[in-house]
C-alpha cells in the first residue's frame, strides 16, 4: 500500500468547504464524513480532512489560525499549465481568492497560489524538471 497524506484543516462552514473542494476536483468519501467532518479525496495518495471548528477544538488545544495568517502552503502537482489555471479559476469562482501571490511563470515551472474560504494557501504547480536550469 502506498504511503498517503491526509491534511486536516479547520473550516468555519463545512458545507461551503465541501462545495469548494468539490469544485476543485476533490470527491467526498461518505464513509469518513459526517456532521463535523468530511474526507475529501483528490487521488489515491492525497486527501484533505475538513473539520468544523468545534471538532478541531476537540482534538487540540492549539488555537485556530485566523484566515489572514499563513501557517503552511499546500502545493499540489498538476499535469499541465492549463490544469493550474483551471484550479485557480475554480477556486475564485467558488469562494476562494485567486492569485494571492505573483504568478510563477518559468520555462520549467508554472504556479498560481490561491486561498480557500478559510484562508488556507494552496499552490497548484506544473513542473518539467528536465527543463530546470542547473544550480
Amino acid at each position: 500500500m502506498p504511503r498517503t497524506i491526509i491534511v486536516s484543516l479547520p473550516v468555519a462552514d463545512l458545507k461551503a468547504s465541501v462545495a469548494f473542494y468539490t469544485a476543485l476536483g476533490f470527491v467526498i468519501n461518505p464513509q469518513c464524513s459526517g456532521e463535523t467532518g468530511a474526507l475529501m479525496v483528490l487521488s489515491e495518495t492525497i486527501s484533505v480532512m475538513l473539520l468544523t471548528h468545534e471538532q478541531w477544538r476537540s482534538l487540540t488545544a492549539r488555537p485556530i489560525a485566523p484566515a489572514s495568517a499563513s501557517e503552511v502552503g499546500l502545493n499540489i502537482s498538476c499535469e499541465t499549465r492549463e490544469e493550474v489555471d483551471a484550479m485557480n479559476e475554480a477556486a475564485a469562482a467558488h469562494g476562494g481568492t485567486a492569485d494571492i501571490n505573483p504568478v510563477e511563470d518559468f520555462d520549467w515551472m508554472y504556479g498560481r497560489d490561491f486561498i480557500d474560504p478559510d484562508g488556507h494557501v494552496w499552490g497548484p504547480k506544473w513542473m518539467d524538471l528536465s527543463r530546470m536550469p542547473p544550480g
